[in-house]
């Protein structure tokens, strides 16, 4: 377990934060990134922590073989059967052991190999940079140093967003970050804490109690009450997490790129995932599908690079075949919107449509078998029994607090925010200065909620820091 959020929010942060702006000396603050990162890390994964380092010196070494030597493809080649073997191992061999068993019969025994936190998001920034340099996009880093902050700094080490070398390599080297940057990026980071702590916690409760019962006790009301419960609470809780990171990242100098920008606004599943876990889908635009041959081959070859980057896409999230179906599910929804003309429907239509297409692959990502989720999604379409026993489940999880965060959530859910900015702004900048106050105020009293919330000891770890 990494550090407890008391702990990071009111001890971790705040002396790194103050020593790195006391030192006058720019290697200096890196170094001290360096470290902190390091013992960020090290506190919940002290042994794993070396795998890390490891990953980091290897890449590190591709990097700068990749310009001395002439067998540039052959290095490209064995740095990507490295990466891949080494987050294989840890994370898909028992997977596969445990297929393998059911296909044949056999009982080989699982090797219960430790999933380091983080290993996917550490080692596709890490396959970013020897592919950058690769294709000379970047020249290789000279300095160790740099290249493990570069993989290990601590905001987003741990469950994203994935930065790709070259867009953050002039930054490790060179930034700058005066007093409206810290405040804003202290607010961008509040706003990201509150997401995780006052809305996914509360729709994990609801989430966690139907996935959780007897499938016996489960009809439409309370499937459908589970879904959308855990619709919000995987979008506030990762896109809470990214905006911490973003937001800490920003207090110390440096421009991370958006990872979701209202993805339940769009009018199509292309739309949504434009707009969903954006460093995750860019990173296989640039890095998988682009070379396979992205749209250049024809129409068929576009569709089978589609299917093959939405089954990476859902095996990177997880060891279990619920993923994969999720991705392929996600991938068969982009064929079908390349020949369908859903595009044309009208907006409301189109955003009921990928509600409902997204609402329910959820419910395959969240179930713990494939079972489980297609007997869920049963359950949403037929469970129409409403039995005493039944109800009375469904009713307990439909708390006051429980629909007064689902009303925050639709609402957040939409760029009501950006709008309210707009309104301001045709009303002058006066309007924008005498604004700015309430900006902090609410600041400080959501800061405040979120620690009254944590110190009641709950530990509620972010869904992502298991991939």
């Amino acid at each position: 377990m990494v550090f407890s959020s008391l702990t990071f929010l009111c001890v971790f942060f705040p002396m790194v934060f103050i020593i790195y702006y006391l030192i006058p000396s720019f290697r200096a603050k890196n170094y001290l990134l360096i470290i902190s990162s390091l013992l960020f890390y090290a506190y919940g994964e002290p042994v794993c922590v070396l795998l890390m380092i490891g990953s980091s010196a290897m890449n590190y070494m591709y990097g700068r073989l990749l310009e001395k030597m002439q067998r540039r493809k052959l290095v490209l080649t064995l740095a990507v059967l490295t990466n891949f073997f080494t987050l294989g191992f840890f994370k898909y061999a028992d997977m596969l052991i445990d297929t393998w068993n059911h296909l044949t019969g056999l009982q080989v025994p699982l090797l219960q190999v430790r999933l380091p936190i983080g290993i996917s998001f550490f080692t596709f920034q890490a396959l970013s940079y020897v592919v950058d340099v690769y294709r000379r996009q970047v020249k290789a880093q000279e300095n160790f140093g740099k290249m493990l902050l570069y993989i290990s700094f601590f905001p987003q080490l741990i469950a994203g967003p994935i930065v790709k070398y070259h867009d953050i390599e002039q930054q490790i080297s060179r930034r700058v970050c005066d007093a409206g940057d810290i405040a804003a990026g202290m607010r961008r980071f509040i706003v990201g804490l509150s997401k995780k702590v006052l809305l996914s916690n509360v729709a994990a409760v609801a989430a966690d109690a139907v996935f959780a019962a007897d499938l016996a006790k489960v009809n439409a009301l309370s499937a459908w009450l589970g879904a959308v419960a855990y619709l919000f609470q995987i979008y506030f809780d990762f896109s809470g997490y990214s905006d911490m990171a973003i937001g800490l990242g920003h207090m110390f100098g440096f421009t991370f790129q958006e990872n979701f920008i209202y993805p339940y606004i769009s009018c199509n599943v292309q739309e949504f995932w434009r707009r969903w876990h954006i460093s995750l889908s860019t990173w296989f635009k640039e890095y998988l599908y682009i070379p396979l041959g992205g749209n250049r081959k024809g129409t068929v070859r576009t569709y089978i690079n589609k299917l093959i980057v939405f089954f990476c896409t859902g095996l990177w999230h997880g060891a279990n075949w619920t993923f994969v179906v999720w991705g392929l599910y996600h991938g068969a929804f982009l064929l079908l919107e390349g020949i369908l003309p859903v595009k044309k429907l009208p907006k409301v239509l189109g955003h009921i449509y990928t509600l409902l297409a997204v609402c329910v692959g959820f419910v395959i990502f969240r179930a713990d078998t494939l079972y489980q989720g297609f007997a869920m999604i049963g359950k949403m379409f037929t469970g129409w029994s409403f039995e005493p026993e039944m109800m009375s489940f469904a009713l307990r999880q439909m708390n006051p607090l429980f629909w007064l965060v689902m009303v925050i959530c639709v609402i957040a859910s939409t760029p009501v925010k950006n709008s309210l900015k707009k309104l301001c702004g045709r009303h002058g900048k006066d309007r924008n200065v005498l604004m700015a106050p309430y900006s902090y105020v609410c600041s400080i009293v959501l800061l405040v909620l979120c620690m009254l919330s944590l110190s009641s000891g709950t530990y509620n770890p972010f869904i992502y820091f298991r991939f």
